[in-house]
């Protein structure tokens, strides 16, 4: 079985990293750079960057950031919002990123999952997703950082996705995102159960136990987190540790 892995999650706006509740109310909370570089002496496992309002805006990767982080983190970096090409992988890869984040655009041109995983590998391509619940045990995938309803069926999106070549998911609960009550466990799980690939969980995380609790009821192989690390209410070695007491063997 594989290690589990604590991955922070940095969403950038303008130049900063930001949170919110359910996409709203998005405060600044500092330099990318330099929580990149933090959470990486304090032992996360890997990095997420997600530019939260670049597909919106019709703007591609903010590349000088990346280069800058990729200069001063040594764990895997992986890169989200405005990768719209192959181009754009590339040059996300070429600016330091060891994975590539493809939301909204996969759901718009899902052969880009496809050219990606043929030209760069699998391992490379993440495809992250943003989804609600509309009925018990069916939820819909959003795109554009949670504004547009793409009535696309959640396990259907899994589905393809796999078989385009995607060589993770990193799934957000848009109903759990940023409220701190826990991880969208039905949710995960459902995912979890339809497919092969790893599958990060995002969205939700409020406590030390819902690190444990998503490990032991689903099959997610990452729990990702943003304010609780941001704000210094957890530590990642505070995590890991206290799930190791739990006997989840973690990387």
């Amino acid at each position: 079985m594989l290690a589990k892995r604590i991955i922070p999650c940095l969403d950038v706006r303008d130049g900063k990293v930001v949170k919110g509740v359910k996409f709203e109310g998005v405060r600044d909370v500092g330099d990318p750079v330099a929580y990149a570089e933090r959470y990486s002496k304090a032992g996360a496992d890997e990095i997420v960057f997600y530019d939260i309002t670049a597909s919106f805006e019709g703007r591609g990767v903010f590349l000088d950031v990346v280069r800058e982080t990729a200069k001063r983190v040594f764990v895997p970096l992986t890169v989200g919002g405005g990768v719209k090409t192959v181009d754009d992988i590339r040059e996300t890869l070429r600016a330091g990123a060891d994975k590539v984040s493809v939301n909204s655009q996969a759901v718009k041109n899902p052969e880009l999952i496809k050219q990606g995983a043929d030209i760069f590998g699998s391992q490379c391509i993440c495809v992250g997703i943003d989804a609600k619940k509309i009925a018990e045990n069916k939820w819909t995938v959003y795109i554009n950082g949670g504004r547009v309803d793409m009535k696309l069926d959640l396990i259907d999106w899994v589905h393809t996705i796999e078989k385009l070549g995607a060589g993770e998911i990193c799934l957000n609960s848009i109903d759990a995102d940023g409220t701190k009550e826990g991880f969208d466990i039905p949710m995960l799980k459902a995912v979890c159960d339809n497919c092969s690939i790893p599958v990060i969980a995002s969205g939700g995380a409020g406590k030390i136990d819902d690190f444990a609790e998503v490990f032991e009821k689903t099959g997610a192989t990452a729990a990702l987190a943003a304010s609780l690390f941001h704000f210094g209410e957890l530590t990642i070695q505070e995590v890991k540790q206290y799930c190791r007491n739990k006997n989840i063997r973690m990387r």
